[in-house]
């Protein structure tokens, strides 16, 4: 923009400030020509007035009037053309215009009100040049901030540099906001709540509101129809496009760098399931050797197993963001959510598997036995294992997952690692197989201490019905029928059912 000081600067003697005072640094948004008594209906503010005094030549009352209507609009300048209507400025016009807080000027006779206009328009050309010019300085600054580490805070310092105010990035994952300066986190906690608020009713648009009586601008970052977060600004100062073509350029580096993290997110996720795959299938050193070669943490000496009930369509990432707030058994330690978003994740038909280091919460275990009471009604059903070493991962996977049948949605329960405590747990899953009596061959078959000839005649069924039933039994168990830790505590709990 152009400021008075500039154009009367530019045009010399051709503009007269009136009265000897310093002449006004205010920016002037236009210059603008009018004769009539009221030419507020046709002004925006921040204007230098040209008249040629017609509008001025009654009485003392009128003049004043007519500055104080000027001064509602926001007029910042007055210019008269000396000439026919006005030989100089009356004592009235310049007292009224002081007292409005209205640079008063003066145009010789025989300077044309376009030579003002022209010098104007000229000069914010120039100036609209010089911003071009800051504003790709700006931007190419910011570009080369996008490459270094820690881009996303030397982005957002920037722009609230530039800008002169403050710039807050707001991610729409778990991961902490970015401020500059550091005044701005104050405001974090109603920023969030404002963007929320913006994103329940879909405004995936920028969007301005008010934040301690002060313009706040937020602004999407968004790409493929995903949102990754959004971008607030407290500007020091009204935007100018060049302001907002640098606020553009962040928006767009911010979402390179989100679909960066994206990738290299969804990479990293796909080798750590390797890794936890070799962990929970017994192979301890193949899944070191891999860990090692992808670059992932180095894998901890003692680990847990945290088992997840998988339905159709479930979000994956919103069930394990579910898991600390589960109602969980008294000898559980809580999961944090730090906890729960590791990358050793293993999913398999109608579970889901993760693998959390087991150090900090043993050491939790003693301050914080407090079961949790604010349920997630509808959350996840979950079991969590005892601490064990790495390569005892694959006996605690099968507790594990012998124990979800029995877990109810919104709790966490621990793992039964006795099979006197599982033993009800199989005569369950036995008695829910739709397909054939399994519970009554299964009874039989131990009642005959595996002898299928014996157990076949009195099922009254063919030998090989009946050993095709067992092999299902086994591969439902999850256990072998014929070792007598399993079925002694099995055959107590099938005489405890009345079998």
């Amino acid at each position: 923009m152009v400021s008075l000081l500039e154009l009367s600067a530019a045009l010399g003697s051709r503009l007269l400030l009136v009265g000897g005072r310093e002449m006004g640094s205010r920016q002037l948004s236009g210059v603008h020509v009018s004769e009539l008594e009221d030419p507020n209906p046709y002004l925006e503010g921040g204007e230098l007035l040209l008249t040629t005094g017609m509008p001025l030549a009654g009485t003392v009352t009128a003049t004043r009037a007519y500055v104080t209507r000027l001064r509602t609009r926001g007029v910042h300048a007055l210019g008269v053309g000396l000439g026919p209507w006005l030989a100089r400025v009356p004592d009235h016009l310049v007292d009224a215009c002081v007292d409005a807080g209205i640079d008063l000027l003066t145009v010789p006779d025989g300077v044309p009100f376009q030579d003002v206009s022209r010098a104007f328009w000229s000069l914010s050309a120039r100036s609209g040049q010089a911003d071009l010019m800051g504003s790709l300085g700006t931007q190419t600054a910011l570009a080369r901030a996008a490459m270094l580490p820690g881009a996303t805070s030397a982005v957002v310092r920037g722009l609230a540099q530039a800008l002169g105010g403050w710039a807050a990035y707001l991610p729409s994952d778990p991961a902490p906001e970015t401020f500059w300066p550091s005044s701005a986190e104050a405001s974090i906690p109603l920023l969030r709540a404002e963007t929320l608020r913006l994103n329940r009713t879909g405004a995936h648009s920028a969007a301005t509101f008010e934040l301690h009586g002060q313009p706040v601008v937020e602004y999407p970052i968004s790409s493929n129809n995903r949102i990754h977060g959004f971008l607030a600004i407290g500007p020091g100062r009204t935007l100018t496009a060049a302001d907002r073509q640098v606020i553009v350029t962040v928006c767009t580096l911010l979402a390179m760098r989100a679909k960066q993290r994206e990738a290299v997110s969804g990479a990293t996720a796909v080798l750590g399931s390797a890794v936890a795959k070799l962990l929970l299938h017994g192979q301890p050193e193949a899944a070191r050797m891999l860990a090692e070669d992808v670059g992932l943490h180095d894998l901890p000496a003692q680990v847990r197993v945290l088992g997840l009930r998988l339905r159709a369509g479930d979000d994956v990432l919103a069930l394990v963001r579910a898991v600390p707030s589960l109602r969980r058994d008294r000898e559980l330690p809580p999961v944090s959510p730090t906890e729960v978003e590791t990358v050793l994740r293993h999913e398999e038909a109608g579970a889901l598997f993760l693998i959390l280091p087991a150090e900090e919460t043993r050491a939790r275990r003693s301050t914080s036995l407090s079961r949790v009471d604010d349920v997630v009604a509808d959350g996840p059903a979950g079991v969590l294992s005892e601490p064990v070493l790495l390569g005892e991962l694959a006996g605690a996977l099968s507790s594990v997952r012998r124990a979800l049948p029995r877990a109810q949605a919104g709790c966490l329960i621990a793992a039964d690692h006795g099979h006197e405590a599982l033993a009800q747990t199989w005569v369950k899953i036995l008695a829910d197989y739709p397909r054939s009596d399994l519970i009554g061959t299964v009874t039989e078959y131990l009642r005959h201490r595996g002898h299928w000839e014996n157990a076949s005649r009195d099922l009254g069924v063919h030998r090989n019905s009946l050993r095709h039933r067992i092999g299902v039994a086994r591969s439902l168990l999850g256990v072998d029928l014929d070792d007598p830790d399993v079925f002694a505590p099995l055959w107590l709990a099938l005489r405890h059912s009345g079998r």
